[in-house]
């Protein structure tokens, strides 16, 4: 009988050929911790599909849409060098407060976390610093942490001992967060997080790809580090190079990420990058490969 993982990739292959062979590549990559993962997830993720009357095939549906569009930016940002939308508004309006479009974008960000290599070794570095830190972590927030996958991971690994926080801008992704983490330990709140405050500091923030979607990153991340402990960690992943339709700023490579970093007052305790593409770094940074970076930041005046 065949695995969810195995039905959706032969699904994609038979609906867009070229994908499903970057797929295969990938998955080539992975050990059999990866098979353990990938099915954990894709059974809670089935189990939501199923709450909403959905099947695994609409899954597949908005994952190739989200492709699509994601295609269809990458050909205007080779021509233009930039990305389509410049303001928060302007993605607001296209993406956010538009259902038909949430709809299958939502899903497609759900479905890649197990399908990119890229975002699964940026979800086992996050795995090995939540490690590394569980003992220290009480207070946990995660900033638009929309699929549950990474608060999951660390309410796994931290026992379920401290305090979990999750605040988004977007009511479908805190939904879709409530039904992967399915914890009732965890605290949500519907906001901007420049417009979120708290009696308490955190001793361990994580905020996954959302600098991207903002004009002022740096405001952004300020605002973190008033939320965050004197000694704590702020782990943030941010890509570079990575045109779709709601990505607002962008990020030439790693080094403009660290600028930012060290604008906002942070300095970097550890890093990992890794490109969209199995590439030579060299080609990779030529062509504008996507690249995602990971680190795990400490205030500098701590």
């Amino acid at each position: 009988m065949k695995t969810t993982l195995e039905n959706i990739v032969q699904s994609i292959c038979s609906q867009n050929k070229l994908h499903g062979k970057k797929i295969i590549k990938n998955l080539k990559k992975f050990d059999e911790d990866y098979y353990v993962r990938a099915d954990k997830f894709l059974t809670k993720y089935v189990a939501l599909l199923q709450s909403e009357n959905k099947t695994i095939d609409y899954a597949i549906d908005c994952y190739l849409q989200m492709i699509a569009d994601i295609n269809y930016e990458t050909v205007q940002f080779i021509q233009t060098g930039a990305y389509s939308s410049k303001t928060f508004d302007e993605v607001n309006k296209r993406v956010y407060n538009n259902p038909e479009v949430m709809k299958y974008y939502v899903h497609g960000i759900l479905m890649s976390q197990f399908l990119w290599a890229h975002h699964y070794n940026i979800l086992l570095f996050f795995s090995k610093i939540i490690n590394k830190y569980k003992n220290k972590i009480n207070h946990y927030l995660e900033v638009g942490g929309g699929h549950g996958l990474y608060a999951s991971e660390a309410i796994e690994i931290t026992k379920n001992k401290a305090k979990y926080d999750l605040v988004d801008i977007s009511q479908s992704s805190i939904d879709i967060a409530k039904m992967m983490i399915a914890n009732n330990n965890v605290s949500y709140t519907l906001l901007n997080i420049f417009d979120y405050e708290s009696a308490l500091k955190y001793d361990f923030i994580t905020m996954g790809e959302v600098l991207e979607h903002v004009e002022d990153p740096v405001k952004l991340l300020k605002k973190l580090f008033t939320l965050l402990d004197a000694d704590g960690k702020l782990f943030i992943t941010v890509p570079s190079n990575a045109p779709t339709i709601d990505h607002i700023y962008l990020f030439k490579n790693a080094d403009d990420i660290r600028k930012v970093i060290s604008a906002a007052g942070f300095a970097i305790e550890q890093e990992f990058t890794i490109y969209a593409e199995d590439v030579p770094v060299e080609l990779a940074e030529k062509h504008k490969v996507s690249m995602m970076y990971a680190g795990v930041l400490v205030k500098q005046n701590k």
